[in-house]
């Protein structure tokens, strides 16, 4: 997905700014520092809980330009295949190049078979670790964050709700949403 169709969220203090796609909360973002130099907005993906760096310099139109915002030319759309090594043994080639297929088709018949035996457990590990990233940015000196902590790793989301009780909701809502919205989105 282009960086400029990436979801992502924008904080102002304890506040959220904006929310959707990156080229919109770029705008929001960029529009809010015209208004209010001295603010301080961090931009978060919602789907690694990591702060965007955004380069806000010039237009609107020259910002969203830069996410890569492109409109689609003619032609086969990309299909997001991407090539990367692989370190096997020469057992393991021997195998693969066996399957029907060949190597490609075989190994991603193993990772579709792996995911769907993992029972989410990955996606709740990828989606608290989002969360927690989320939490250190604004919530890290906020009371019971390290208690709330825990309860995220924990898989605990009531202890979490009532350690994160004291915080500005827009955080509270964000993390939580983070943590176990994508997960029961899968059941």
């Amino acid at each position: 997905m282009p960086d400029a169709d990436r979801l992502s969220t924008a904080f102002d203090g304890s506040s959220i700014l904006a929310r959707g796609r990156l080229a919109e909360v770029a705008v929001a973002v960029r529009k809010r520092l015209d208004e209010s130099p001295e603010a301080t907005p961090l931009t978060f993906d919602d789907a690694t809980g990591r702060v965007i760096d955004l380069d806000l310099r010039g237009t609107p139109a020259e910002i969203v330009a830069r996410l890569g915002d492109e409109p689609r030319g003619r032609g086969r759309p990309k299909l997001g295949v991407v090539a990367r090594e692989v370190t096997l043994l020469p057992r393991h080639w021997e195998w693969l190049a066996a399957q029907p297929g060949g190597a490609s088709q075989a190994l991603r018949r193993l990772i579709d078979e792996a995911r769907r035996g993992d029972r989410g457990e990955t996606q709740g590990r990828i989606a608290r670790e989002a969360a927690y990233r989320v939490m250190h940015a604004l919530a890290g000196d906020l009371p019971g964050f390290e208690e709330a902590t825990r309860a995220l790793f924990a898989n605990d989301e009531v202890g979490f709700f009532r350690q994160a009780s004291g915080w500005p909701a827009d955080i509270r809502t964000y993390a939580q949403e983070l943590a176990w919205s994508a997960v029961r989105d899968e059941d």
